[in-house]
């Protein structure tokens, strides 16, 4: 993970991951259908669940798309 981001900068990458993965999860869809869908890596995916990318808006477009969700919901708790 990038050391020059901050504990809270840390840890909204985190929380945004497991957000992410929380709706993939709750569609049945694995990490690699998920990839498949949306263009990206697989590996790429899981690094972004595990909040150690920190995801382009591209990217989550891309991700919002294929899970067939609002951008806004990967920011709801």
């Amino acid at each position: 993970m990038n050391t020059s981001y901050t504990e809270e900068e840390n840890t909204f990458l985190k929380q945004l991951g497991n957000r992410i993965r929380e709706l993939r999860i709750s569609q049945s869809i694995s990490q690699e259908r998920l990839a498949f869908i949306c263009d990206l890596d697989r590996t790429y995916i899981g690094s972004v669940e595990r909040g150690e990318r920190n995801v382009s808006v591209l990217n989550l477009k891309k991700l919002s798309l294929s899970l067939d969700v609002s951008l806004s919901q990967f920011f709801e708790e």
